[in-house]
């Protein structure tokens, strides 16, 4: 299991990696045309998303100044994590680490442990450019973007070398810890299902934006969960600016995660908002499978799960041979199949066939409905509650874990990105 969670959160960067394993062969590098995101103006719509209207492009001052964000100073976040102690630590990764730390509801300053709201403070690894740029990124998207399948940025810290960022806590942690990790109790199908729809809304939002957001690393470890398995997605640090004019996609470096990419993205760097719909087509396969994206501890064809997958998506008769053995046979077999072809339909090898996000909620909200939903267990009855809502054309947010050490972000103790 250790071995499915490291692969499965390993980033593809094309200038260190030559190769992925999802099927597509070698990763070219390209240049990206656009490095600033432009404004990011929003439409209304029923889920209540909003984006502040920035002028373009913007500057760092810019970006830092967003009325949104709490500046909070270093010794502030010190207070807030006790010091960043080893027993306040959520998580690690190539990023850095990530501490649970309090702070008034209020005024938004240190507050004592089991006091005020809970947050968790993540603090970056001095690791040069590039990790400051992934920083600014997350600070200017999740700074201007508000939806209740995002995860709330609350404020950030840039004081000398230091780089931290302040969430929202997501006590249960992230979807890759409950489907891959021993331990959590298995999530039922309602629960999958209500994860998959969060998660769609989330990615919904981005690209039906009036300013396209192309979240670029869709994956199991970014979605994160709250208390009633509400999904919003986290980790923005890779999101670019989609295409603008008469543009049909962004062509930017190669980077994301190996059996997430979208094979056409990785062979040529031509980015688009059906890379993110590929994405969610490896995720939604993850979720009834119960396998991850990339798993070296299997042999041969079985190492790769859309590669391994593919032949029983579309065979009613079939599908039953990758079901996550874990669900025990409590799954509704119309709404499983259903599912299954929309997962296939999202892994269309030509991206032009991929429907686009909008569809693929609409499909999944149908399938919300209660009388196509296996019964919850008892304890997953006491705190979810999964709300038939039909979405107007935008929704968005998503994360998980059901221990303490749940975290805004994915918990990468054993994830480290690869650069």
């Amino acid at each position: 299991m250790g071995n499915c969670l490291q692969r499965s959160s390993a980033r593809v960067d094309s200038t260190q990696s030559p190769h992925v394993t999802s099927g597509a062969s070698r990763i070219s590098s390209r240049s990206s045309r656009s490095s600033a995101p432009s404004s990011l103006p929003i439409p209304p719509s029923s889920e209540k998303g909003s984006s502040e209207c920035l002028p373009t492009p913007r500057s760092e001052g810019e970006i830092l100044l967003s009325p949104n964000l709490k500046a909070f100073t270093f010794s502030e976040l010190k207070n807030a994590t006790r010091n960043f102690r080893p027993d306040s630590l959520l998580g690690e990764g190539g990023f850095g680490y990530v501490f649970k730390g309090w702070i008034d509801e209020h005024s938004l300053s240190p507050a004592k442990p089991g006091s005020g709201m809970v947050v968790a403070v993540k603090k970056l690894k001095p690791e040069g450019f590039q990790g400051h740029k992934e920083w600014l990124t997350e600070v200017n998207y999740l700074g201007q973007l508000h939806h209740p399948n995002l995860v709330k940025l609350i404020g950030y810290c840039l004081e000398g070398e230091n780089r931290l960022l302040v969430y929202e806590f997501m006590p249960k942690g992230s979807l890759e810890n409950h489907l891959f990790r021993r331990g959590p109790q298995p999530l039922s199908w309602a629960v999958r299902m209500k994860v998959a729809i969060g998660a769609a809304r989330g990615l919904s939002f981005l690209h039906d934006a009036k300013s396209q957001v192309i979240y670029r690393d869709f994956k199991a470890s970014n979605i994160l969960l709250d208390a009633e398995f509400n999904a919003k997605l986290s980790d923005f640090g890779l999101a670019k600016a989609g295409p603008t004019g008469d543009r049909t996609h962004v062509s930017t470096q190669v980077m994301g995660t190996h059996g997430y990419a979208a094979p056409e993205y990785v062979a040529t760097g031509r980015l688009t908002a059906k890379s993110d719909v590929y994405s969610f087509g490896v995720v939604l396969l993850e979720l009834l499978s119960g396998r991850c994206a990339v798993d070296k501890t299997k042999v041969g064809i079985e190492q790769n799960l859309v590669d391994w997958a593919k032949p029983y998506l579309s065979d009613k008769r079939k599908l039953f041979r990758i079901m996550d053995t874990k669900l025990g046979g409590q799954y509704p077999q119309k709404a499983a199949h259903i599912a299954a072809t929309l997962a296939l339909q999202c892994l269309n090898t030509e991206a032009k066939l991929r429907p686009r996000m909008s569809e693929v909620l609409a499909t999944l909200e149908r399938l919300e409905a209660p009388k196509n939903s296996a019964k919850l267990s008892q304890s997953e009855r006491q705190t979810i509650s999964v709300p038939v809502r039909k979405s107007p054309m935008r929704q968005h947010r998503s994360s998980l874990n059901m221990t303490p050490s749940a975290s805004p972000l994915p918990p990468h103790r054993q994830s480290p990105r690869v650069r």
